[in-house]
């Protein structure tokens, strides 16, 4: 993986090219790791994945399929769910710029806001190799762009194009040539700068669960969490720098 920071926003880069960054678990763990990190961070206030060279994620390298078909893949898998991102506090913006297909499809739809290249070629692939919607894909989809049009892409494990992925309803935008990391970075810094990352870590928390609750639910526990809001020092922060027409200097995570 490769790792920087700037102006609040940490780019991490899987890092395989040759590959079109197939999955491993090393690679996961690092990136998991990273995450882990960021959270931990004061100078991290959001975060953009992408992929070096052509893709962003193929999907689980073949070797390892290989070496789980034949019975010889004796790796210890990292403990933490494919769905980690969606644990963290930090929003976590994926750029697919290229290659998205199977696991790395999965890895893009865990974050919390997606860009691709008009041109990225996404599949689900799973039924084209025998396999199932791995990973809580069957959950996202359905979610994301309505049951429907889930079935078409997890069944036929057709590619489409990141232009239909957004007309679709799949990702937020759709970038043409190759601006799509820049664009999520000046998102990113536009998140890091203006909204509080306390406010974000409990919106993105909401987001995420109140799939699984009612609407009497979800308003009861916002309620507790609007009241918890009103103690914290970036409630002050943003009505004053409101009121005083400047940016917003909130605290650290």
């Amino acid at each position: 993986m490769l790792s920087s920071v700037d102006q609040g926003v940490l780019t991490l880069t899987f890092n395989r090219p040759d590959t079109l960054n197939a999955w491993t678990d090393a690679m996961g763990r690092r990136y998991f790791d990273l995450l882990a990190e960021a959270e931990q961070d004061p100078a991290v206030r959001a975060v953009v994945v992408t992929g070096a060279g052509k893709g962003f994620c193929s999907g689980a390298d073949f070797k390892t399929l290989t070496a789980i078909q034949t019975g010889s893949y004796d790796e210890t898998p990292d403990p933490r769910p494919h769905h980690f991102p969606t644990t963290l506090g930090l929003p976590v913006i994926a750029a697919v710029n290229g290659a998205c297909a199977g696991l790395g499809m999965v890895h893009a739809l865990v974050c919390d806001l997606v860009f691709t290249a008009e041109d990225a070629k996404w599949t689900t692939a799973f039924p084209r190799r025998g396999l199932i919607a791995e990973y809580g894909l069957s959950w996202v989809l359905p979610r994301i762009m309505g049951q429907q049009r889930a079935m078409d892409l997890l069944l036929s494990g057709r590619v489409f194009t990141g232009r239909e992925a957004y007309e679709l309803g799949l990702v937020n935008r759709a970038v043409p040539g190759d601006g799509v990391v820049a664009e999520a970075q000046a998102y990113a810094r536009e998140l890091a700068g203006h909204s509080s990352p306390a406010s974000m870590a409990v919106i993105k928390r909401q987001v995420w669960r109140d799939w699984d609750t009612t609407l009497e639910e979800s308003a009861k526990v916002a309620f507790q969490e609007m009241l918890a809001s009103f103690a914290r020092p970036d409630f002050a922060e943003g009505v004053a720098s409101f009121l005083e027409r400047r940016p917003p200097n909130f605290p650290p995570l």
